[in-house]
């Protein structure tokens, strides 16, 4: 049985943490699920790690559709949440439950995510009173990149702090049932946790949330480079895969695989009919 956004708001008020993890595909979402994660993001994050984008914004909803979907059909239990990428809920609020709505019957997720703070609440009030769980996003909000000026802590002056423990609690009375907060300060988030009755899911945002959500790629270094401070890799599998690879690419040049352990073979009676039949097309 999946997991609904009661059982997710229950948790907070049993003091359980709520741990969520992205996923894209059929390998991503079998251990997620395995693993125990209460939450499974499709997020836009897939522009980045999927694509090779540097940022989200070239993701459409077509594409979470696509990935959404494969989620949805390798999980039983976690609550599937998929992101809303970049113009598909911010043109109106009509618009935004258009694309919502598609979002959730092409692909079968339980709720959608989408960022913006107080000028954003109208958005989520209509799409949640069309019956649609809104997770919302604060902070950093990566499809806002180009005003943020880069991958920032946000909301370290009072007047910002100020204004995000506000957008928070415009976007509960919208009826967001939820709420990632992104590259805050932990003092910050942790105001907003006490404060709010629905749970809020950190990421770079100190221990003090009700929940974390990590990309799955990030956690297990699956690709190249720096680690991002506010994750914790933990297994270095890209060497490991790596290496795997190129042993894999040696054995066939060197013609030591496959083998035949790794071979199929006619039997013998057939194998004689076609040698015979191949000598005699060849006089």
């Amino acid at each position: 049985m999946r997991r609904n956004i009661q059982e997710i708001q229950q948790s907070k008020r049993l003091k359980q943490r709520i741990p969520m993890i992205t996923a894209y595909d059929a390998m991503s979402a079998i251990i997620a699920e395995e693993a125990g994660a209460e939450i499974i993001l499709v997020g836009d994050s897939l522009g980045m790690v999927f694509q090779g984008h540097d940022h989200t914004i070239p993701v459409t909803i077509d594409q979470i559709i696509y990935h959404a979907e494969i989620v949805v059909r390798m999980t039983q239990r976690p609550l599937i949440v998929g992101d809303m990428p970049f113009m598909s809920y911010a043109i109106s609020p009509e618009k935004a439950r258009e694309n919502a709505a598609r979002l959730m019957q092409e692909s079968g997720v339980g709720a959608v995510k989408l960022e913006g703070g107080r000028y954003m609440a109208p958005t989520v009030r209509s799409i949640v009173k069309s019956g649609i769980p809104v997770m919302g996003h604060l902070g950093l909000t990566p499809q806002s990149i180009h005003q943020h000026g880069g991958f920032r802590v946000q909301g370290k002056r009072h007047s910002d702090a100020r204004a995000l423990i506000q957008a928070a609690d415009a976007l509960q009375i919208a009826g967001a049932f939820a709420i990632v907060l992104e590259l805050v300060p932990a003092e910050v988030a942790a105001l907003i946790s006490q404060k709010l009755d629905i749970p809020i899911i950190g990421i770079g945002a100190g221990p003090q949330c009700d929940g974390e959500v990590q990309v799955f790629h990030d956690l297990l270094t699956l690709l190249p480079g720096k680690a991002h401070r506010h994750t914790q890799r933990f297994a270095e599998l890209h060497p490991i895969m790596t290496q795997a690879i190129k042993e894999y690419v040696v054995a066939v040049r060197d013609g030591v695989f496959p083998t035949e352990q790794q071979s199929a073979r006619l039997p013998a009676e057939i194998y004689d009919a076609l040698l015979e039949e191949f000598a005699a097309s060849a006089e």
